[in-house]
């Protein structure tokens, strides 16, 4: 038996609606750990108040991640497990895109009649959210500025009810946050259209603590790929939208890097210093 260490959660696509197939996904994949010779695997998910602290645990066991905190904040803190692959449009094997989404009624034709104008976001260091968004709009900056000002919603379904209330004009979301939510919550993407769809990038990768053995994280990615085989776990996966895995080569996430860097030389600062929370 292989020693694990005992937190895990799956968060970052999460709503009550489709809650129970996280579980349901959940105990499928601590099922294939246990058999993998895992010991410790929680019987439940954690609830997870500071996203940052609990992927930074040194007794973290299998979680979800974006692919900013991976390239920024917890670089050299966790290990990637593998990167999931998404059946939803926006998604090509493990990349996918943000959507760029404005009211229905906007008369923006393309990103650039966006200039001077409201933009929301779920954080600073969110690769769909934020930074895809910068990449897309940059190649219009005026002087470093493109947005009059940035909004900060703390979550890509409240950027969408900020766009959608007039709150904001613009906001990016990821396209798998945005195929649940038309899937199990057809309001929240009423009243918004695409606009445009931001650069492709790897997906959100399950994640480990990166003090962990080689061993236990080739036990966790057979697991995973055993779970991702189960016939019994195959309405769960579909709930989710899960049709696949996939171990990226070394570097892979740099792609993110590459985006940021060439955006910050257009567009240094997304907006003024009108800037706040929603």
């Amino acid at each position: 038996m292989t020693q694990a260490t005992g937190l895990a959660s799956l968060f970052m696509y999460d709503m009550p609606e489709f809650r129970p197939a996280s579980e349901s996904w959940w105990q499928g994949l601590a099922r294939a750990m246990t058999a993998e010779g895992i010991e410790g695997v929680p019987d439940h998910l954690s609830e997870v108040a500071d996203p940052m602290q609990h992927w930074g645990k040194p007794d973290l066991l299998f979680s979800q991640t974006c692919g900013y905190p991976l390239t920024h904040a917890l670089l050299g803190k966790v290990a990637v497990v593998a990167t999931p692959a998404y059946d939803c449009d926006g998604c090509a094997g493990t990349n996918y895109r943000s959507l760029i989404l404005v009211r229905d009624e906007d008369p923006a034709q393309d990103v650039a009649d966006l200039t001077g104008r409201t933009a929301v976001v779920n954080s600073l260091d969110s690769q769909s959210g934020f930074s895809s968004l910068r990449s897309v709009v940059a190649p219009f900056a005026r002087d470093g500025r493109f947005f009059a000002r940035l909004e900060i919603s703390g979550g890509h379904l409240a950027s969408m009810d900020a766009v959608r209330a007039g709150q904001a004009d613009v906001c990016a979301i990821d396209a798998v946050t945005y195929g649940l939510a038309a899937r199990y919550r057809p309001p929240a993407v009423e009243g918004l259209r695409i606009l445009d769809r931001g650069p492709e990038a790897p997906g959100l990768p399950y994640i480990t603590a990166g003090a962990g053995s080689a061993d236990l994280l080739q036990r966790l990615r057979s697991a995973l790929f055993a779970a991702l085989e189960a016939p019994d776990l195959e309405a769960t996966r579909a709930a989710l939208m899960i049709k696949g895995a996939e171990v990226l080569p070394d570097g892979a996430y740099d792609r993110i890097l590459d985006l940021e860097r060439k955006a910050q030389m257009r567009l240094p600062e997304m907006a003024g210093p009108e800037s706040d929370r929603l």
